[in-house]
């Protein structure tokens, strides 16, 4: 048997020769000096050899157990050189499976599982943050430190959110890749507890005393602003929605009355579907989790006022330069910042107007029951019913009343919606009319 002295000692000569080890293990020494480690076996009768590499690359300790690891293949009836190609021939497919093509593949089983919107969000965010970092990447030599850069960058810029969502979304391939048999490992599994906590949530400032709520409509309605704005500012005051949901507000969600009409509408409703509502994913294509907002008259005029403005398009909030967006999410903040309100009422402390003011009024008027309701009318889905579909029309007739209450406090003393369309500083033109 060789030893490494021996080994070492063996020197070129003008012809190749082989120094032998054990069961068919030897070395071929070049005339040029190279040291080649060869196996020599036998498989269905014919003599046939495998190469391990050279000395010293490989030792020969490993070369012995690479003998050793063929002779175990041999005793199965299986070929060390063939299971050697193919196991070169599985690393290069490997190799050339990267990260972008399994997302992809990921992402066609999985999308029919959601709602479009989310499809997009899904799709956009790792064509944004994920593939011109990883996506030409082998999916097989993607590792957490790899992984945790692509996320740190996301951290960076502030989207801590944004970066948790991606990653949930990565570790989603790696499981896909992980069951087919292109990947060992799940790299976002590893990196998760790296990630930064999300920070606490600040209180969104929000003026909660009615007199003063109605000095902000008053002002910001006599500021000359962009009409379409201003509509959706007062949409969102009367029906205490998300900002978001006003921005994304179509025309075909206004239901039981004539949106051309003067008529009185007793039974008009805002019907926003699951999928624009803030709920989990899973909840998000279900129709029992539709929202419905009863609208009271002053609702019901702001919409219509609205519609020779934006009626032709599908949204009725538009951005002033191109129709099929939905207005800027800042305008409206903007809005209130420019009549004094900066730091003291965002969009969406029109919420917290409404709950505090309300469940206020409740309290003086006797009407504990009426919690559960201005609940409802947020939106708020009681906890111990997450788990169940709740009836969205619950309460509609006393949901209407309190609509009603909180409107006449708003409103009592403003102009008509119509007149927010002749300022000073009215659009010279109207919107895709």
């Amino acid at each position: 048997m060789l030893t490494d002295v021996k080994i070492r000692k063996s020197g070129p000569l003008e012809r190749e020769y082989k120094l032998a080890d054990s069961q068919g293990l030897y070395l071929l020494v070049r005339p040029t000096g190279g040291k080649l480690w060869r196996l020599k076996y036998r498989f269905h009768g014919k003599e046939k050899k495998l190469a391990f590499g050279s000395y010293p690359e490989i030792s020969l300790v490993d070369a012995r157990k690479m003998r050793d690891a063929g002779r175990d293949l041999l005793r199965e009836g299986r070929d060390p050189g063939i299971e050697k190609k193919r196991v070169a021939v599985s690393a290069r497919e490997e190799a050339a499976i990267i990260f972008e093509t399994v997302a992809r593949d990921w992402y066609e089983l999985q999308k029919s599982r959601w709602v479009p919107i989310h499809q997009a969000d899904v799709i956009n965010s790792l064509e944004r943050d994920v593939f011109p970092s990883i996506g030409n990447t082998p999916i097989a030599d993607i590792d957490a430190p790899l992984l945790l850069e692509v996320l740190r960058k996301i951290e960076r810029r502030g989207a801590i959110e944004t970066a948790k969502r991606i990653r949930q979304r990565i570790s989603g391939v790696f499981v896909y890749a992980i069951s087919i048999g292109i990947a060992r490992n799940n790299p976002a599994d590893t990196v998760m507890k790296a990630l930064k906590p999300k920070p606490k949530a600040k209180r969104q400032p929000a003026v909660t005393d009615v007199d003063e709520l109605r000095s902000l409509l008053a002002k910001s309605e006599s500021s000359g602003a962009y009409p379409i704005t201003l509509l959706a500012s007062r949409l969102l005051a009367l029906t205490a929605v998300r900002p978001g949901i006003i921005r994304g507000a179509r025309w075909d969600e206004f239901k039981g009355f004539n949106l051309d009409g003067d008529d009185e509408a007793p039974d008009a409703i805002w019907h926003i579907p699951a999928e624009r509502m803030k709920l989990v994913l899973e909840r998000k294509d279900e129709e029992a989790f539709d929202h419905i907002v009863p609208l009271t008259p002053a609702a019901v005029d702001v919409v219509r006022t609205a519609r020779p403005l934006s009626g032709r398009g599908v949204l009725i909030f538009p951005s002033q330069r191109h129709a099929h967006k939905p207005l800027s999410e800042n305008a409206i903040g903007y809005l209130y910042n420019r009549v004094g309100r900066h730091g003291r009422h965002v969009p969406h402390g029109w919420r917290a107007a409404f709950s505090t003011v309300m469940n206020e009024w409740a309290k003086v008027h006797d009407r504990a029951d009426d919690r559960a309701v201005i609940d409802l009318m947020l939106a708020h889905v009681p906890k111990d019913r997450v788990e169940a579909a709740y009836n969205r029309a619950e309460f509609m007739e006393r949901r209407r009343e309190l609509a009603t209450v909180w409107s006449d406090m708003l409103i009592r003393q403003a102009q008509p919606a119509n007149n927010l369309l002749f300022l000073k500083r009215r659009l010279q033109h109207p919107i895709i009319a």
